[in-house]
């Protein structure tokens, strides 16, 4: 995720308590969906992904105005 932008990541990581928490969640939903993706209905896993989307993209826009700022 984000690996052309990793600097930019590490930064807001230390700085910015909203981006890491958007960011543990974005890895819990991920380890989530890989650990019971055959266990799961597949309509929740689909849900989890949506979720884990979301994040994403609140990140992506984070990312974008820090990187911005910068």
């Amino acid at each position: 995720m984000f690996e052309d932008q990793l600097q930019a990541v590490n930064e807001l990581l230390k700085i910015n308590s909203t981006f890491r928490e958007l960011y543990d969640q974005h890895e819990s939903l991920r380890n989530e969906i890989d650990e019971t993706r055959h266990a799961r209905n597949p309509f929740d896993i689909e849900r989890l992904k949506k979720e884990k989307l979301r994040i994403k993209d609140l990140m992506a826009v984070m990312l974008a105005e820090h990187t911005d700022a910068s």
